[in-house]
């Protein structure tokens, strides 16, 4: 993982995602996925480019059941957007960097 990628868990997820000031994404991978590992470069470049403005992570569905449960994470990738603690987006499969950035901008994130 890229170094601006942050490594949710359901043990960090309260602090890091639901009690965060600013905008977060999180994508819901595992490491046996293939669509997966074609998203994870987008991921990575949104998280350079949005450093300081928005918190972009991964959340391995494999080593961490409760939080995907509780969010009925049904197909991977499948990535969330939150803003005050509140899911404001979900965006399923692999889609384009263009896409993500309309979801940000709708939160007023540019």
């Amino acid at each position: 993982m890229a170094a601006n990628v942050l490594d949710f868990t359901d043990a960090n997820w309260k602090s890091d995602v639901l009690d965060s000031e600013i905008p977060v994404i999180v994508d819901f991978w595992a490491p046996w996925c293939g669509p997966c590992r074609m998203l994870a470069p987008t991921i990575e470049k949104l998280a350079g480019e949005f450093e300081g403005k928005v918190k972009i992570g991964k959340m391995n569905t494999d080593e961490n059941q409760e939080t995907p449960g509780g969010l009925r994470i049904s197909a991977i990738p499948t990535v969330l957007i939150f803003q005050g603690g509140k899911e404001v987006d979900r965006l399923v499969g692999v889609n384009t960097e263009s896409k993500f950035k309309a979801s940000l901008e709708k939160l007023g994130v540019s």
